[in-house]
């Protein structure tokens, strides 16, 4: 059996593993480690973002193939592998009231029938670490929010025997994170630095929008050092033609201050069966003596 140490992250839509610890991905593929994307669906429903092609016939009528594409380019520069649970998009409902989701949909399954697929890919890839979203999905998507349910069903059912017969040796992984890459204090930190050097900041409009709200944020506990990989992140990110503008604020920020000012991934630690010891820079931290042993 491969003895590298092994990652498993888990997202909703294609664009969502370069934009959430794509940085840290690539620093741990330099290192050896074998890094595996899921990705729970073909991001059909998504809107095509990116105005310069937002209107393109061709696009729209061909959204799977291109967005299938969108996603081997990054991964090809992530250095990566990657898999497909094969789930539709729920899309992102709008209006009040909302309007219910289509049928069929990745939210609309039942969560035994939703993770199971993902089971069997635990089962076989053998993660020692899987990283997904937090209860609220990151942000409100019905998508985002059944990837946490089913990341969270697969980390614990994983390893029994009794669970999902059928899917594969039982195989427990040890530690489950989740994304914590769009936190305040980051985002208020690189405001900050602009200002500071005498520079427009993309986030001035967030940072009035946060005027007066509740400053308490959940608890990061992971930080992982990645800086120099933040330009492969970008690249990944910009390989999403179709979901990133690359003239748009998300790129307003000089990597040279990103790396000076908040140079990692973070993540906050859900699950552990290994004892690492908080705050950690690693999110192998107590994997490796385990495994070594």
């Amino acid at each position: 059996m491969d003895q590298r140490l092994r990652l498993m992250a888990v997202h909703a839509h294609p664009d969502d593993e370069s934009s959430k610890g794509a940085a840290s991905m690539a620093r741990y593929v330099a290192e050896g480690v074998s890094v595996l994307v899921v990705t729970c669906t073909g991001g059909e429903r998504g809107d095509v973002l990116n105005p310069r092609l937002k209107n393109d016939p061709e696009i729209a009528a061909n959204i799977i193939e291109v967005r299938r594409k969108e996603m081997d380019a990054a991964r090809e520069i992530l250095g990566v592998d990657q898999a497909w649970l094969g789930f539709v998009d729920s899309g992102l409902p709008e209006g009040d009231p909302l309007p219910p989701l289509p049928e069929g949909c990745f939210a609309l399954q039942p969560l035994e029938v939703a993770s199971a697929p993902l089971v069997e890919l635990v089962r076989r890839f053998k993660p020692h670490v899987i990283t997904t979203y937090d209860e609220e999905g990151g942000y409100p998507h019905p998508d985002h929010v059944m990837c946490h349910n089913v990341s969270v069903e697969a980390f614990e059912a994983a390893g029994d025997p009794d669970r999902y017969p059928g899917a594969g040796a039982p195989w427990t992984p040890l530690k489950l994170y989740y994304n914590m890459g769009f936190s305040k204090p980051k985002f208020m930190a690189l405001h900050q630095a602009m200002l500071d050097r005498g520079l427009e900041s993309p986030y001035t409009d967030w940072v009035k929008r946060w005027e007066g709200e509740d400053t308490v944020t959940r608890r990061i506990t992971t930080r992982v050092p990645c800086g120099d990989y933040f330009e492969i992140r970008d690249k990944a990110l910009i390989a999403h033609a179709t979901q990133i503008d690359p003239t748009s604020f998300w790129f307003g920020i000089p990597l040279a201050i990103q790396q000076e000012v908040w140079p990692t991934d973070d993540f906050e630690l859900a699950r552990s069966l290994v004892d690492s010891g908080i705050p950690e820079d690693d999110l192998f931290a107590g994997v490796r003596d385990r495994i070594s042993a």
